[in-house]
Formats: structure tokens, sequence, C-alpha cells
């Protein structure tokens, strides 16, 4: 049994929003693009007291590795065309059997 699971760590910095409530509202639409669009698992992961910044974990499951890296493609893609200069993204691609030991 092949599975695999693309990990992302998100980066993002929010230069126009002036409160945690604007920055929630922010948040509030990419994780539900990212979840209901792309079927990402999505979890903000720190700085979640911080206006202007925010890091957000993702992971998307898959039977091979390459159509995991295809699917962290896109979630990639969707992030750098709505945030051009603002996101950061770390990802890496890995089997269960090497999660799990």
């Amino acid at each position: 049994m092949g599975a695999y699971v693309a990990l992302l760590t998100i980066d993002l910095h929010f230069p126009d929003v002036g409160s945690l409530k604007g920055k929630r509202k922010e948040l509030q639409s990419v994780k539900a693009r990212l979840r209901q669009k792309l079927g990402a698992s999505v979890a903000e992961v720190d700085h979640q007291d911080t206006w202007q910044r925010s890091t957000l974990a993702a992971a998307l499951v898959a039977g091979t590795p390459s159509l995991a890296g295809h699917e962290a493609d896109a979630v990639e893609r969707y992030l750098f065309d709505r945030y051009p200069e603002t996101v950061s993204i770390e990802r890496t691609v890995v089997s269960f059997d090497e999660v799990s030991g």
C-alpha cells in the first residue's frame, strides 16, 4: 500500500491588516480555499496573537509521491498568486512508512 503525505509550512505576512480581527478574516478565507478547493488539512500553528503574521501547516494525502507533489504544487500556486511578495513555503513529501518508523 502506498500512502504519501505532502507537508507544507506556510509563513504569511499581511502588511495591510491592522488588527487581529482583520487577520482572522483573511486567514478564514485562505484556510477555506485550501480545504474546500484544494483538499488540504490546514491549521494555524504559530503567531496566533500577532496581527500581521501567521504560520500555517497544511497536509495533503495521496497514493503516489508524484501526486502528493502535484497537489502541493497547486497549493503553492494559489498562495503565490494571492500573496506574491508576502508568503514563504517549505514543503516535504514523505511516505507513511517514513513517518510511522
